[in-house]
């Protein structure tokens, strides 16, 4: 079977869960994970400017897409000539049932529920004492943050950290004045690359607040990738932790 994935982090699973640059023929730039397995793959454009030609190329038997990740008109127009997966993920089970149908789809449906329980047991041990009110902004200028209709507030919401926008959806444009209520503010690494400058400007604003950088693909990478944060999440949690001490 040859398959082009157009979303990073359903790529990072297929290698997960064993599959090789046989099968995987083509994915986009952003899919960056396994480094070593992804650097011989075809790339066929970016996650929202998808080569049409370059996929017509490889021919593959089915596109894997994602309705947040990938434009609706791209997706639709690869419809025309190849089967497309298009997926959803939003909470914690639609997860499961991802690799669930992931891996019935390439013949690995018990490696597929052994990442699905890895997950359950990563997020398990990953809580909070008490929760603690946050603020997660994904991008600047605006600053945006994340809705209780994303897949980052459900990893926020498992690991204890309560989501003063959790009232808004998608993700919203915002103010430094919104932030008034949170005490912590986490400012992910991606998309946007937020760096310490970026804690320095909101200091400004929160001389006293807690500020920290986070891990983005740690809180928004869905498939497999949370199975592998288990040290992440203890360390930050630990952090956090003694923030609040």
């Amino acid at each position: 079977m040859k398959i082009v994935s157009l979303v990073p982090s359903i790529t990072e699973a297929l290698f997960d869960l064993g599959l090789t640059g046989h099968e995987v023929v083509g994915r986009t730039k952003f899919c960056i994970h396994p480094k070593d397995k992804v650097k011989n793959v075809t790339i066929v454009g970016g996650t929202k400017n998808i080569n049409v030609e370059k996929i017509k190329a490889l021919q593959p038997d089915i596109i894997l897409a994602n309705k947040e990740e990938n434009v609706k008109e791209q997706v639709e127009a690869l419809m025309n000539d190849f089967k497309v997966m298009v997926t959803n993920v939003e909470t914690i089970e639609d997860n499961y049932y991802l690799l669930k149908n992931i891996g019935k789809l390439i013949g690995r449906e018990e490696r597929a529920q052994l990442f699905n329980l890895k997950i359950y047991d990563v997020l398990n041990q990953a809580k909070l004492d008490t929760s603690i009110k946050t603020a997660y902004l994904i991008w600047k200028s605006p600053y945006m943050s994340v809705g209780s209709d994303t897949f980052i507030h459900r990893i926020l919401s498992e690991t204890g950290f309560e989501n003063i926008f959790k009232n808004k959806t998608r993700y919203p444009e915002i103010t430094p004045e919104d932030l008034a209520e949170a005490d912590l503010i986490m400012l992910s690494s991606e998309p946007f690359p937020f760096k310490e400058k970026h804690i320095e400007e909101l200091k400004v604003f929160y001389p006293d607040k807690k500020i920290m950088i986070v891990d983005g693909e740690a809180f928004s990478w869905y498939g497999t990738h949370i199975a592998k944060c288990e040290n992440y999440f203890k360390e930050l949690l630990t952090e956090v932790q003694a923030m609040q001490d």
